[in-house]
């Protein structure tokens, strides 16, 4: 029962906690490092150009939404891309501008072209004996 070998013994424990405490940290930084590279990777980057036909995201239906109705309304076209993720768009029919952020927009594609279809009838017409 010496006080100097306690008080040496309690300074130890004091700097294993200290270190245990450290690689905690240590852990904790890693992990979110590792859970954004994961996000990050996951987020698809869209580029958009002058001149592209655009759709728009209506936020607002999240709160009311109607059972078939669409999120997405425009087509809106892009007139200005700014660096930080910003786009200017101008609506077709009203020649309105304004910004709106990159990641509420998705490219608008135009009715698509009808090509030749060959048609197959599903039933066989087996010869009759």
């Amino acid at each position: 029962m010496n006080i100097d070998v306690a008080g040496v013994h309690r300074k130890l424990q004091f700097n294993e906690l200290e270190e245990i405490r450290n690689d905690a940290y240590e852990n904790s930084r890693v992990y979110k490092e590792k859970t954004k590279a994961l996000h990050d990777r996951m987020i698809s980057r869209k580029d958009f150009s002058i001149g592209q036909k655009v759709l728009l995201f209506n936020s607002r239906l999240k709160l009311f939404p109607g059972k078939l109705r669409s999120r997405w309304f425009g087509p809106f076209l892009v007139t200005n891309v700014y660096s930080h993720g910003a786009v200017e768009i101008q609506n077709l029919r009203t020649h309105d501008k304004f910004k709106v952020n990159g990641h509420r927009l998705k490219p608008y594609y135009a009715t698509f072209l009808e090509h030749n279809v060959e048609e197959v009838p599903l039933h066989d017409s087996a010869p009759s004996e």
